[in-house]
């Protein structure tokens, strides 16, 4: 009977500790904030780098893009921030300027395996705010024009426009041959991002005086938004918001208008949305510039680490791994966003696919918008003020000193803090 008692106790035990008495992990846990659908999607590349590193467990929180930018923001201010989180490369300046992110120059110098001659240029630069690296770009996007090559063709070109000239030339054809009942482009009134686009080929700042003062009033700028402005009143592009046509794809597929300004997130939207019998009438194409091939925005998001983190070491571990070209690949695979590595370019998915042809000649000639705490505010009211100058209720010079004085006053701060020996 005392056999059989301590043989059924043997059992107990045994399985009490298989069912709960497992040893502790004893692994270092990374928190890791991720945004939008990527955050989903990334957890499929873990097991691997979780493999490469038996001492380190991943936990990702996925956030969605409309409420990132608050979470961040409430987690700085309350000391709750993740490890390591991918941040929008235009909110860089902002939480480099809150000293929420831990520089990383001296990593990147130290890791054999992070070249920055690999990466796109501007998208690079949009990370760098005064002489310190804060963010490492993940994935990459930029605008580029999305076109109907079978318009082109019947107002007489074979080719999209290299420069604004040809531009002008091309929508004016299309113009005459539908007698102003479609139009050659389609700029939404409340998108700020075509003008800023168009800013950047110009090579005059859209700031002045260390970033403390708007410098819209110049010719460079009076130039680009004079161009922007005469697509509206020559009839080339509808005085229209977002929301007063149906769908982008659906007036595409009809031809209500010839040229669209976008990003690789719509490559996908348009082949699953445009007409079958459209299939082979559209592309993309480079932004023509004011005397050649111009520049556009530098987008995407971008690898940071946070300042209060207790694990840095194993974030940059991490990064290292997200960033290297094999494993940019597979996450172009799986979600359609452009690698930042140059090198990570030369797989046959992207190689071969025309649609993303003109975005990699594109991302060569990519600039960082203003990086200033305050730019998505600066953003916001050249898009009020531009409008305006659209519907005739001021002229672009006129504009342009309006958007000095609001940009002016909202930098007030900026300049106050620098006056008094406070840096930034």
């Amino acid at each position: 009977m005392t056999r059989r008692a301590l043989a059924g106790l043997s059992l107990l035990c045994a399985a009490s500790l298989a069912a709960g008495c497992a040893p502790p992990d004893s692994r270092e846990v990374l928190h890791f904030w991720a945004l939008g659908r990527e955050g989903e999607v990334v957890q499929q590349l873990l097991p691997e780098f979780e493999r490469l590193h038996p001492d380190i467990r991943v936990e990702v929180e996925q956030l969605p893009w409309t409420a990132a930018h608050e979470k961040l923001l409430t987690a700085v201010a309350g000391g709750s921030t993740p490890d390591l989180c991918n941040v929008g490369n235009s909110w860089i300046p902002e939480f480099a300027v809150l000293k929420a992110l831990e520089p990383l120059e001296r990593r990147v110098a130290a890791s054999p395996n992070i070249d920055q001659k690999d990466y796109f240029g501007g998208i690079w630069d949009s990370n760098v705010v005064g002489a310190e690296l804060y963010g490492l770009p993940w994935y990459v996007d930029t605008r580029v024009l999305f076109y109907r090559k079978d318009l082109l063709a019947a107002a007489g070109f074979a080719a999209p426009p290299k420069n604004w000239s040809e531009w002008l030339r091309v929508l004016e054809a299309i113009k005459r041959r539908n007698h102003g009942e479609q139009f050659g482009v389609y700029f939404p009134l409340n998108d700020y991002a075509p003008l800023i686009a168009l800013a950047l080929q110009q090579s005059a700042p859209m700031l002045r005086d260390h970033d403390t003062h708007g410098n819209f009033a110049n010719s460079e700028f009076e130039r680009t938004y004079a161009f922007y402005v005469d697509l509206f009143r020559r009839g080339y592009a509808p005085s229209l918001r977002d929301a007063e046509i149906s769908n982008v794809w659906t007036e595409f597929g009809r031809g209500y208008f010839a040229f669209y300004m976008s990003g690789p997130w719509d490559v996908g939207e348009f082949q699953r949305r445009l007409p079958k019998a459209l299939d082979g009438q559209w592309m993309t194409a480079p932004l023509p510039g004011p005397d050649g091939p111009g520049a556009s925005i530098a987008g995407g998001t971008s690898l940071a680490i946070f300042r209060g983190s207790t694990h840095q070491d194993a974030a940059w571990q991490l990064i290292e791994y997200l960033s290297q070209p094999a494993v940019q690949q597979r996450f172009y695979a799986m979600t359609g966003d452009l690698p930042s590595r140059r090198s990570a370019w030369n797989s046959a998915d992207l190689a071969t696919d025309p649609y993303v042809a003109a975005f990699r000649d594109q991302l060569e000639r990519v600039k960082a918008r203003p990086k200033v705490a305050e730019w998505e505010r600066i953003a916001t009211e050249m898009q009020l003020v531009t409008e305006r100058v659209v519907r005739g209720e001021l002229s672009p010079h006129a504009g342009a000193l309006e958007l000095d004085a609001r940009t002016d006053a909202i930098l007030a701060k900026r300049r106050e803090l620098l006056a008094a020996g406070r840096s930034l």
